[in-house]
């Protein structure tokens, strides 16, 4: 069975640390840079480090947004990390109002908490869900690397796979939605632990 993997490009994001992440998980992965090429994946990943604006604006450059909504709508897995989880929303309110891939109704909005922003460093990760594939073999509040100062809100709770408190602020830290999930924090930065998640997603989901 074909379990080949689209790592997609659109500019932003920390692909080299991604890839390194996919290729320790054994996955048969490739760079995808135009629309064309996702059709020849069986999953694809969503990278993104940055702001809203700048990651739906290169995405629509590349003309990889429509292309990731036909790819999904027609079943396929994708994994959105960071800014990638925060695109797949139908709005974002990062310096100004975005729409998004509309992969998951929902916003993204700047965190509440009154702690220290961007919340930068390890967080622990509560599972809602008492069977996610994409945490097999990974416990209940572990500890993932986070960057960031903006969070996804679904519009349906059910939606919501985990939660992470920061300061005042309990935020969805995963996304669970038919075939897509998505990941607040940083697997590949998250050491061993991590590292399952990319593993789970190429072996599990």
């Amino acid at each position: 069975m074909s379990n080949k993997i689209a790592l997609i490009d659109y500019g932003l994001g920390n692909l080299f640390s991604v890839a390194r992440a996919l290729t320790f998980a054994k996955a048969d992965w490739f760079f995808a840079t135009k629309p064309d090429q996702l059709k020849k994946a069986d999953k694809l990943v969503l990278p993104g480090v940055g702001a809203f604006a700048d990651g739906i604006a290169g995405l629509k450059a590349k003309k990889l947004d429509k292309a990731i909504k036909s790819e999904v709508d027609k079943g396929k897995p994708i994994l959105g990390i960071c800014l990638g989880m925060q695109l797949m929303v139908t709005t974002g309110y990062e310096f100004g109002t975005h729409a998004g891939l509309d992969l998951i109704p929902g916003i993204v909005e700047k965190m509440s908490s009154r702690a220290k922003l961007p919340q930068i460093g390890w967080n622990e990760v509560k599972l809602v869900k008492s069977e996610i594939p994409l945490f097999k073999g990974i416990a209940d509040n572990d500890w993932f690397y986070f960057v960031h100062s903006y969070v996804v809100r679904p519009k349906d709770k059910t939606m919501v796979a985990a939660t992470t408190n920061y300061g005042d602020d309990v935020f969805c830290s995963v996304v669970e939605y038919n075939r897509i999930w998505g990941t607040q924090f940083h697997p590949e930065k998250s050491g061993p632990t991590g590292l399952k998640i990319y593993a789970n997603f190429v072996n599990q989901v």
